[in-house]
């Protein structure tokens, strides 16, 4: 099995410089090498360029420029490489495909956030004792740094990746080998119906409430967008107090990922730890979030009819605050770790069936909150019906299976 970790960095102020210089030149070589495809295939007769030649001229660059090529690891402008020929080689897929093509793009210094290292030991070694305090990853050309490790690393460590979030520093190790660690079983089942006034209620009845992190932090938000936003264009990324400013926006949105992810990873291990099977609903997150198309006025040339986009947009908003796809996959993983089952199923006409006669119909969900079949009068919690209909989809499943 495969696992990745995730650890706090915590590195000196000499090495925070360094870690943001590494970037930097990482970022240079992957502009410079998206720089030279473009002009090879508009100047050249149309001739494409590949990652073999570009890592061909690694050494050559690194002779070229010692003080900022030079002293990084060779591997890690190698992946750097890569990651760029991954970008064109899924620009083509698009193209042959044809969806929207997405040509790949040259990156600012403020959005080329990480810098991977294929093999441990090349460019970075992980150092580590399990609960040890003086937990250290070594970095070429940067030094031993500090490591908050607060889980012990299993499996053998394959890939390292430093990555950088607003102004934190974290490392990220990909490890295999990674064996499961079950736990003892329960005898318990459970459906689960994902929702938004509460985040999801369990075929038990049980509903766990919606922390609406972006909502509590809207206020917040808002006002310090609306700061970033009184600076004249002519100003903005030159100043001092810009990048302050747009640093404070970045802060905020990195506080509230970091408090659904954790709320995620805790619902998701209280529901591992009570059940051995997880029935869920599949959902396609990106196409309940898609904005409504226009509706043009057949009567005037140019005008459109209302289309609800005013009140889509709040309830895409409260679905992509929910975060259901992060949540899933979490799940997914931590039920794979304990030797858990999950059930994806269908999500359709869930919560319009009834539990008493099977009666399907749009009018059983008379409110968000209530069902009430018009067949036989059954009445209950309109989420509980969906959970509970989404554990016996899942059970036929598991049984046909």
């Amino acid at each position: 099995m495969i696992r990745a970790y995730k650890f706090l960095l915590r590195p000196t102020t000499r090495q925070a410089v360094a870690l943001g210089e590494m970037l930097r030149d990482h970022c240079s070589l992957y502009n410079g090498a998206l720089q030279e495809r473009r002009d090879a295939y508009r100047h050249i007769s149309k001739t494409s360029i590949r990652y073999s030649d570009q890592s061909a001229q690694l050494k050559e660059i690194r002779a070229f420029d010692p003080e900022r090529q030079g002293r990084w690891s060779f591997s890690s402008q190698q992946a750097t490489l890569r990651r760029l020929d991954k970008a064109f080689q899924a620009f083509f897929r698009r193209v042959k495909a044809g969806e929207k093509p997405g040509y790949p793009r040259f990156k600012g210094v403020g959005h080329f956030d990480a810098v991977a290292f294929p093999k441990d030991g090349d460019g970075c070694r992980w150092d580590s004792t399990p609960h040890d305090p003086q937990t250290r990853v070594r970095l070429q050309s940067v030094g031993h740094v500090r490591v908050h490790q607060h889980r012990p690393v299993r499996g053998r460590v394959k890939t390292i990746s430093i990555k950088r979030e607003s102004k934190r520093w974290y490392v990220v190790l990909s490890c295999d080998d990674v064996s499961a660690e079950p736990l003892p079983s329960t005898g318990t089942v459970a459906g689960i119906d994902m929702g938004i006034t509460h985040f999801l209620t369990t075929s038990d009845g049980a509903h766990v409430a919606n922390p609406k992190f972006f909502d509590a932090a809207a206020d917040e938000l808002a006002y310090a967008q609306r700061h970033l936003a009184t600076f004249p264009e002519r100003t903005r990324q030159r100043t001092k107090k810009h990048r302050a400013a747009a640093q404070r926006v970045a802060k905020l949105y990195a506080k509230i990922r970091r408090q659904r992810l954790d709320f995620h990873h805790k619902t998701a291990r209280a529901l591992v730890r009570d059940h051995d099977v997880i029935a869920h609903e599949r959902l396609n997150t990106a196409g309940m979030t898609k904005a409504p198309a226009p509706q043009p006025n057949p009567e005037t040339s140019g005008a459109f009819l209302p289309n609800g986009a005013a009140a889509k947009a709040g309830l895409n908003r409260s679905i992509l605050d929910a975060g259901w796809g992060q949540f899933l996959r979490i799940l997914a993983d931590k039920a794979e770790s304990a030797g858990r089952l999950t059930i994806p199923v269908d999500a359709r006409n869930t919560s319009r069936t009834c539990l008493e006669c099977g009666h399907v119909a749009k009018e059983n969900r008379v409110t968000q909150a209530k069902f009430q079949c018009t067949a036989c009068g059954f009445t209950a919690n309109a989420d509980h019906v969906g959970a509970t209909n989404v554990l016996r989809a899942g059970l036929v499943l598991c049984n046909v299976a």
